[in-house]
């Protein structure tokens, strides 16, 4: 039962890719970041962000988006090593999917390798520089080691492209303070 939702799902997935060009992901991937900067409300925001991530997730090849549905279930299975495995796979073959890069430095972020992480993360954000994900963890990393400014900067990157991002505001204060050590 299990491999034949498996196959159904890998089906569709192939469907849903070729149903639009690359052009045409990235345009409605630019739709939905304008979009999230414009947001109304939390909830707007907290909607557009998981389309985002749907979006980002999808914008690989059928087996570059295997691969990565693979990293995906080993990273929240807790099996960094094989999650770095199958995101390094994806990375080979499609390395200009922001993505894979992304989740590949949040895999070595989770198995201690800091380094490797923000390397990830700066590719990251060189490849599609309105990855607020990317900014997110790159201030929670910066955070974690004491680094203040590198994480006040960050998440004012974060705030910048998703303004209405969950606790956004007050984050962005207590860091300024920690930071700066400016009142807000």
């Amino acid at each position: 039962m299990r491999r034949a939702w498996l196959v159904v799902w890998l089906l569709a997935l192939c469907a849903a890719a070729q149903a639009q060009t690359p052009a045409q992901q990235r345009a409605a991937i630019d739709r939905l970041l304008d979009g999230l900067k414009a947001a109304p409300d939390e909830r707007t925001a907290r909607d557009l962000e998981a389309q985002l991530q749907q979006a980002w997730l999808g914008a690989g090849s059928p087996v570059v988006t295997l691969l990565m549905s693979r990293g995906l279930r080993s990273l929240e299975a807790g099996q960094n090593d094989e999650a770095i495995a199958s995101f390094s796979d994806a990375i080979t073959l499609q390395p200009e999917l922001s993505e894979a890069w992304y989740r590949r430095a949040l895999a070595k972020y989770r198995s201690g390798d800091i380094k490797g992480a923000i390397e990830d993360l700066r590719q990251t954000v060189q490849l599609e520089p309105r990855d607020f994900p990317a900014f997110r963890t790159l201030s929670q990393i910066a955070e974690a080691r004491g680094d203040w400014k590198g994480a006040y900067a960050a998440w004012q990157k974060v705030m910048e492209l998703d303004p209405r991002t969950a606790g956004g505001e007050e984050r962005l204060r207590m860091l300024k303070r920690k930071a700066v050590g400016e009142d807000t």
